[in-house]
């Protein structure tokens, strides 16, 4: 599905002077930088034992372009999971075929309501310094997963948000638009390897609000055609013990909200809804936030909160590194890949 790539040194190979690995552990000594090393060390320590490791992808991480990075770890087998958005499911899609179409606003943070107007007229969807291309993005994949809805219904078949699109991924029905090397995609990744994927409310995002409305119009005959987030939790309860049976169970969480609030519950919900078979807490801990703890905020909870829910042990490895996440992420994952 794409062309070989050369890549920076595996976690196997010896980590050569200027390495990005060498330069943190040389100058991230204190504070939040201190905080990353531990973090990606103790990453790395908890796949050297045999540990698994699901990531949580909540903001807009795919439009950030986090795929680069985060690809690569799918394809060493750094990461073993994800749950996320359905904003970073679809965006990283939309970043794969309309790429070139993209515009960048460095001075986002002065644009008045009528220069805001005017990329609506644009059909420019604006993330932050950056515009999506309705047309030529979002177009493009509806076009595609509409098709496979309609199909999937007229034969009642009924299949999870991200399957979709892994198949129209595996069938190469993009293959024509795509303006990034599908190396840099960790959708691409993620099809290829038929990562375990998790989408809690994934109506909340472009392609859902298009399903809705299809199914409003009567285009598509069934709505039970995709599966529901209850069905997400089910087969995340499945994974979960499959993957506990044998090994610990890292959460890796970018952002907050659902993307890390869902998946997180599974253990709490086996444990103590469920009941039958009790399965051991998350192993390891890492969040990269910039919430603070107040006015009751849960993604800005300090980690030692959930231990009072199930969720994690008092041995249980707990980092919080509160700074931004396209900053962040990309250097652990590089460390943990041994770049």
């Amino acid at each position: 599905m794409h062309r070989p790539r050369t890549t920076p040194p595996s976690q196997d190979s010896p980590v050569k002077t200027g390495s990005i690995g060498q330069f943190i552990d040389r100058h991230y000594r204190h504070f939040n930088a201190a905080v990353l090393k531990d973090a990606a060390d103790a990453y790395i320590a908890h796949l050297d034992r045999g540990g698994k490791m699901m990531i949580t992808l909540a903001g807009a991480m795919s439009t950030a372009e986090l795929g680069m990075s985060l690809a690569e770890m799918i394809r060493e087998d750094k990461v073993h999971a994800i749950a996320c958005t359905g904003a970073n499911l679809e965006e990283d899609l939309f970043n794969l075929v309309a790429r070139s179409k993209y515009e960048r606003i460095p001075n986002y943070r002065e644009l008045s309501p009528h220069a805001e107007e005017d990329l609506m007229r644009r059909h420019l969807n604006r993330v932050t310094d950056t515009c999506i291309p309705e047309e030529y993005a979002i177009r493009r994949i509806e076009k595609a997963v509409i098709e496979e809805w309609i199909s999937a219904a007229r034969k009642k078949e009924r299949f999870f948000p991200h399957e979709f699109l892994f198949k129209i991924l595996k069938d190469c029905r993009l293959k024509q638009f795509h303006e990034i090397d599908p190396a840099d995609s960790w959708m691409v990744a993620a099809a290829q390897k038929d990562l375990p994927m998790f989408v809690p409310g994934w109506e909340d995002s472009t392609l859902g609000n298009i399903y809705a409305a299809r199914c409003i119009t009567g285009e598509i005959s069934d709505l039970q055609t995709v599966r529901s987030g209850i069905e997400y939790m089910i087969a995340l309860a499945a994974w979960y013990r499959r993957a506990a049976k044998d090994s610990s169970v890292g959460f890796f969480q970018i952002g907050g909200g659902i993307a890390g609030d869902f998946p997180i519950c599974v253990v709490p919900m086996l444990n103590q809804d469920v009941v039958t078979t009790p399965v051991p807490p998350w192993s390891y801990f890492c969040q990269i936030s910039d919430s603070t703890t107040s006015f009751g905020s849960y993604s800005g909870a300090v980690p030692n909160e959930k231990i009072t829910w199930g969720k994690l042990s008092v041995e249980t490895p707990k980092f919080i590194i509160e700074s931004d996440a396209t900053i962040v992420a990309p250097l652990i994952f590089a460390k943990v890949l041994g770049w």
